[in-house]
């Protein structure tokens, strides 16, 4: 058979399943042979695109003519598979709800951080004692330096690579 001839019953088998090693097996060729003729012939890449299209389009049909068969031997599974995917009513749906926090503690909320706070032997005057302490007092000087050297003598590393 000519290079031609193969190339065209591999895509007449592609249109029937579109499976590129059914088709290659059932013409003969490897997929090597088929993928180097999709990369060097741009017809050749365009049709096969097409074949596989039609194939799919194939089995997408016989797909649901099964499916109806199913549907009308009652079969819950089919018909539950159509009602799902086709009719908007029994799409699966997920539902989410959620409560907008303002950010306010709730009062019970408020006890329970209280609460909290005095078994951890703090209070909230503590608290806010400590807290205007801090804004009053600076910050000490690191007396070792800014490199970190320390009094052993050690040489300065530059941490800047």
């Amino acid at each position: 058979m000519k290079k031609n001839e193969v190339k065209d019953e591999f895509l007449e088998q592609l249109r029937k399943i579109p499976i590129i090693q059914v088709a290659c097996e059932k013409v003969g060729v490897s997929r090597q042979s088929v993928y180097r003729w999709k990369e060097k012939d741009e017809e050749f890449a365009k049709e096969m695109e097409r074949a596989l299209k039609e194939g799919e389009a194939l089995v997408n049909d016989m797909s649901e003519n099964q499916l109806l068969l199913l549907i009308k031997e009652k079969n819950w599974s089919a018909i539950s598979f159509w009602l799902r995917h086709r009719n908007p009513k029994y799409k699966d749906k997920v539902e989410i709800t959620a409560k907008i926090d303002d950010g306010k503690l709730t009062p019970e909320q408020e006890l329970t951080v209280r609460e909290a706070l005095k078994l951890a032997s703090f209070t909230s005057a503590d608290i806010s004692n400590d807290n205007n302490n801090k804004h009053h007092e600076q910050q000490p000087n690191n007396s070792t330096g800014s490199c970190g050297n320390n009094d052993q003598g050690s040489e300065s590393k530059d941490i800047n690579h």
